[in-house]
């Protein structure tokens, strides 16, 4: 790890009482953490410092007929990511997701 990004969790889980609510926590090369996030939700991550690496774990291979994803900035869900508006940086992918309220979970 070098560097520190936001990990962000969203639960995707239909009966779950927290459904829709998130989990954020910084991870540095100095604090050593690691967030887990099983199935059933939305993984998303911003990068808090100039540089940044780090790596995840899976629990299976990569299956992109399995993708899904909501929109980052979603009003509902209001994800603070820690980034001044004006230097965010989004892929196009991410930038074309749906709102969450028109998500459809597969949990």
């Amino acid at each position: 790890m070098k560097g520190a990004v936001l990990d962000v969790a969203v639960d995707l889980r239909k009966d779950s009482a927290t459904y829709g609510k998130y989990v954020a926590m910084e991870l540095t090369e100095e604090n050593h953490k690691q967030l887990f996030i099983p199935k059933g939700f939305a993984h998303g991550f911003s990068v808090l410092s100039q540089e940044a690496v780090f790596q995840y774990k899976c629990d299976n291979f990569y299956a992109p007929q399995s993708e899904g994803a909501i929109l980052w900035n979603d009003e509902d869900i209001n994800i603070d990511w820690r980034i001044p508006a004006d230097k965010i940086i989004v892929s196009d992918k991410d930038s074309n997701n749906p709102k969450f309220r028109f998500f459809e979970s597969k949990f």
